[in-house]
């Protein structure tokens, strides 16, 4: 295991606001005012398909891989030197669509992750196309893992086969599910010892449904350090990778995890 002793704190801003259906200029000037209180931030989160609202049309609402939502996030993290973070329809270079989280450095750089595991109930197995890969990003030393809203029910896909120091999730969860959420979340904190943060929306969507918010932040014993509520907002907490590291070595349950590979 890391020597984490050393490594800064990390500060998080969580975005838990309502979205407008279908209108990505809209979102855009929304959260270019929101953004401004994330300054300071080292890495800011913002919701699943913030651009559109979780949509299935995907036809209609994908975007190329470098488009316009790829842009406006590297402009924001260059001005507020931060990650900047969120999902948004994309059209890949293979012709698939995919619900794609999007990484935007301060450098320039876009990196992304594919959503895993497409919410059947909603239909988003026949609209988009599943990512095939885990993946990490680094910010000052921190190790990172993002997920996208339903994959937070399946803990394989969670597992922290790479030493993950923060689980990050992305989502537009629904009220009527809330409890599901609010006990998976700390959940996958105790199990992978590491700090889960989740940033979800609020509000109603362009289909009637209701989104309760619940955006958290748990340490790695699944106590809660941030809980927004039903607030529309920025939410912002340090963390201590030092803590982290000092748990780990107390308690070091990860020397007995089980061994296994994805496919």
């Amino acid at each position: 295991m890391r020597d984490l002793s050393a490594l800064p704190d990390l500060t998080v801003a969580l975005v838990q606001t309502t979205l407008a259906w279908h209108d990505r200029q809209a979102n855009f000037a929304h959260f270019d005012e929101l953004l401004e209180q994330t300054k300071g931030a080292d890495l800011v989160v913002l919701p699943e398909m913030f651009t559109t609202g979780f949509s299935m049309e995907s036809k209609n609402l994908a975007e190329p891989e470098n488009g316009p939502t790829s842009k406006w996030l590297q402009a924001q993290a260059k001005k507020l030197d931060a990650v900047v973070t969120g999902s948004v329809i994309v059209l890949a270079a293979d012709g698939s669509h995919r619900n794609r989280l999007l990484w935007a450095r301060p450098d320039g750089e876009v990196l992304h992750y594919d959503k895993r595991h497409l919410f059947r109930m909603a239909g988003e197995h026949e609209h988009f196309t599943p990512g095939e890969r885990q993946v990490q990003f680094e910010v000052k030393g921190w190790r990172i893992r993002p997920l996208i809203c339903y994959d937070l029910r399946f803990p394989v896909w969670s597992c922290d086969a790479h030493d993950t120091d923060l689980l990050l999730y992305t989502a537009n969860w629904p009220g009527a599910r809330r409890l599901h959420w609010n006990r998976l979340l700390p959940a996958r904190a105790i199990e992978n010892l590491c700090y889960v943060a989740a940033v979800n929306r609020v509000g109603t969507d362009g289909k009637g449904l209701v989104y309760t918010g619940d955006s958290h932040i748990f340490d790695f014993q699944g106590e809660s350090l941030l809980s927004a509520g039903e607030a529309d907002g920025v939410f912002t907490m340090s963390l201590s990778a030092a803590d982290l590291g000092a748990y780990r070595e107390r308690f070091p349950a990860y020397l007995d995890a089980d061994d296994f590979e994805l496919h």
